[in-house]
């Protein structure tokens, strides 16, 4: 059979339809069909077929992939999801529905804020979402603020309030005005009325009793000096802020500190405690600070006590010397990981050795940053949980101790929140 060219085919085939048409006009064909274009119905060339591509190793069909999130039907990742899911909870079996329905509950949230920050942002007359009609549509929506009561928008700025108290009327306002614009002339006269007979019973009554003025003043200032020493001992110092305070069974008292990171090292204290590794190392938020305070002689001291010290085991608690600090001593703790098998009952052991070497050291004040939750990935709840029950607990089994004052401080707001609500629930059981 003769090879044509493509041209001379395609001629062909109009000269073949050409043809049907006249024998459909004189009666002999019944239909008239069109001629199907060059390569119609061949699965290679035509890409309107229905057939599938066949590959031409194995002679499988090749099909499409599909995302978990495009089978889910969800915008955001399911697969980072899972991911992340993995990487914090990795002590709990995970289900394939649960990054479906994280992803699925985030991307609802993140339309719910953006819709309610798009009419703050209209309301203004802005073109454009800022943090601060973020922080506007958040606080406006009830369900919304009590879900994000503890998070902190960044350039969000604050939330006008203004107490009532200060905006009302108070009382007699027109009188003590009345007595400011008393005139100098007014006030003579009313000296010049009083009797020089009065003005010499009040000087012999003064001249009569001069001993006890001096009982009264002495008196005075050793009520001054029992009061200042009471406020060194439950003030830590200057930039730190008491929220709560709780009283535990022997007495002692646990107060909750708000401040920023950088002044732990200048809390007036006897004791710092610092989270760290088996190796002791300052890499942590905590342990940074307390280098920068305490400068080179801290450092060596901390040197000194690894050589001598050797690792920590984990739950273990060591005491050494705070040079620079304000502080006389630091107890550098080997905190657990989270996930680790029994790491809640090596927490709760953790705070008890620590306290075991202040007692034992007869220390009268320590101060506790927020541990467990940073390098060591407790979660902020569960670390609070089990920190204070520690305290409450040591105290409760211990029949005498020279602690009097325990301070937590606090750097964050989520953590002041979650501390804060601990601690009330702490209260009530």
């Amino acid at each position: 059979m003769l090879n044509f060219h493509p041209l001379m085919k395609k001629g062909r085939e109009e000269w073949e339809y050409k043809m049907r048409v006249r024998r459909t006009a004189s009666g002999n064909e019944a239909e008239l069909q069109p001629p199907l274009p060059p390569g119609a119905g061949d699965p290679q060339l035509d890409p309107q077929s229905t057939t599938f591509k066949m590959s031409a190793r194995s002679g499988k069909k090749k099909m499409t992939k599909l995302s978990r999130s495009a089978r889910a039907g969800v915008i955001f990742p399911v697969g980072r999801m899972m991911r992340y899911l993995r990487k914090a909870t990795f002590k709990y079996r995970i289900g394939m529905g649960a990054p479906v329905y994280l992803a699925a509950v985030i991307e609802y949230l993140a339309a719910e804020i953006l819709e309610l920050a798009g009419n703050a942002a209209r309301d203004n007359k802005k073109s454009r979402i800022t943090p601060r009609h973020i922080l506007l549509a958040v606080a406006n929506d009830e369900e919304l603020n009590q879900l994000l009561r503890g998070v902190t928008i960044a350039s969000g700025g604050v939330l006008p309030r203004i107490h009532p108290e200060l905006l009302a009327k108070k009382r007699g306002s027109r009188s003590k005005a009345e007595t400011i614009l008393s005139t100098p002339s007014e006030k003579k006269a009313k000296k010049a009325k009083t009797s020089p007979v009065k003005k010499s019973i009040k000087k012999a009554s003064i001249k009569k009793a001069p001993k006890p003025k001096s009982v009264r003043k002495g008196k005075r200032a050793e009520n001054k000096e029992g009061a200042s020493s009471s406020t060194s001992d439950d003030v830590p110092g200057e930039g730190f802020t008491i929220l709560s305070t709780k009283s535990l069974f022997l007495g002692q008292k646990l107060s909750l500190t708000q401040s920023e990171i950088s002044n732990i090292g200048s809390i007036k204290v006897e004791c710092i405690i610092n989270p760290t590794n088996a190796e002791i190392d300052l890499k942590e938020d905590v342990g940074n600070a307390l280098e920068k305070m305490g400068g080179k002689e801290f450092l060596d001291a901390v040197k000194e006590l690894r050589k001598s010290n050797g690792p920590l085991e984990v739950t273990g608690a060591v005491l050494g010397l705070a040079p620079g600090l304000p502080a006389k001593f630091v107890i550098h703790c080997n905190i657990p990981q989270w996930g680790v098998d029994k790491c809640e009952e090596q927490l709760e052991k953790t705070v008890k050795n620590c306290l075991t070497l202040a007692d034992e050291k007869k220390l009268k004040s320590i101060a506790f940053p927020s541990i467990a939750s940073s390098r060591n990935c407790f979660p902020k709840h569960i670390a609070a949980q089990l920190i204070l029950k520690a305290i409450s607990n040591y105290f409760v089994n211990t029949t005498s101790s020279s602690l009097k004052n325990i301070f937590f401080v606090l750097f964050d707001s989520e953590s002041i929140g979650i501390y804060v609500q601990e601690m009330a629930r702490l209260d009530t059981k």
